[in-house]
């Protein structure tokens, strides 16, 4: 049983995280669930929660714990953050794990975006990008020739794009240097025509900060 919820935990969390990340559970010393991301530290379950970790100061402080942790303590250097919780009647940990330069980048903005474009994975300069959809369970970004399949969520990307990126729909943001034009679709409703000829809609939750931004 607890096996199951500690996959269920993984799950849920896993669909939060950026997808480099990896997730520990620990609890009364050792870890007892690893689900390996892009940045993988390899750790196994029974294995011993070292000191100087994040797990191991998160466990003793029983807060929130966010640092870069030095390739010293678990030989590979890594940025985390930790979260007491507490499973099955016992005091335990998850700690979401980081590339180590991961704070560093998420504090400037992303000078490009990565997608696949048929066989081929390509960087592409976010100047070029007119905006980035959620479809199908998937994100795809537009430029004026073709379209890109990002492993990104649209959640993800909100915070790491320049401030000329705008969110105007919980499946769309657009390059605020891409607008043709802003008009009203049959309903009333605000739309917006991009210089390669799409035609977005802005939902009712995001018209307020649209115009504010955009001062109409």
């Amino acid at each position: 049983m607890e096996n199951k919820i500690l996959e269920q935990m993984g799950s849920i969390i896993g669909d939060w995280v950026p997808k480099e990340a990896s997730i520990a559970i620990a609890a009364e010393g050792c870890y007892i669930y690893y689900k390996a991301g892009a940045y993988d530290l390899r750790i196994t379950e029974g294995q011993p929660v070292i000191a100087g970790s994040i797990a191991a100061r998160t466990g003793k402080e029983q807060r929130r714990v966010e640092m870069l942790v030095e390739e010293s303590v678990l030989g590979t250097a890594y940025y985390g953050i930790g979260y007491p919780v507490e499973i099955d009647g016992k005091n335990g940990v998850v700690v979401i794990i980081l590339p180590p330069d991961f704070a560093v980048r998420r504090l400037q903005p992303l000078k490009f975006l990565t997608g696949k474009l048929e066989e081929a994975w390509r960087p592409v300069s976010v100047e070029r990008v007119s905006h980035i959809e959620s479809s199908q369970k998937k994100t795809w970004f537009y430029t004026e020739d073709d379209t890109y399949c990002s492993i990104h969520t649209l959640k993800n990307l909100r915070n790491q794009l320049p401030d000329f990126f705008l969110p105007i729909h919980r499946a769309y943001i657009v390059n605020i240097h891409h607008i043709e034009e802003i008009t009203r679709d049959m309903a009333s409703n605000y739309q917006l025509t991009m210089k390669d000829g799409s035609v977005l809609p802005v939902s009712q939750n995001y018209a307020a900060s649209v115009r504010g931004r955009l001062g109409f």
